[in-house]
């Protein structure tokens, strides 16, 4: 049997763009093509072993086993068909959430180089 991180691992690279855009849908005449920003991840483990004697743990055949994984979407806007050719609508409140620790890491950056360029001014 084959081991449970190679198996998803192999399979990762078959689920492509189809993770990040849903299914066409049309809707009051105009095709619709909803984004998502998706992440996932997941992870796996096993394990095998004897214990010596003479040691703290008790000697033994060891076994093992674990998996497990995760992930979100954030629905980040939509291409919708218009005479000119699709186009992104972006969803506001998403995109917001998205960014902002983005923005904290830029503030926090910024008031780093601030702080340090006042603090060499004054020496």
């Amino acid at each position: 049997m084959a081991k449970l991180s190679e198996t998803l691992a192999g399979a990762v690279p078959s689920w492509g763009a189809k993770v990040a855009y849903g299914e066409k849908v049309v809707l009051n005449g105009a095709d619709f093509v909803p984004v998502a920003l998706v992440v996932f991840g997941f992870g796996a483990g096993e394990g095998s072993g004897e214990t010596q004697e003479g040691t703290q743990v008790p000697a033994g055949h060891g076994e093992g086993s674990g998996g497990g994984g995760g992930g979100f979407s954030v629905p980040v806007g939509a291409y919708i068909g218009a005479p000119g050719g699709p186009r992104f609508h972006a969803n506001p409140i998403p995109l917001l959430v998205v960014l902002t620790p983005v923005v904290t890491a830029i503030g926090f950056g910024l008031a780093a180089i601030i702080g340090a360029s006042r603090l060499r001014s004054l020496r």
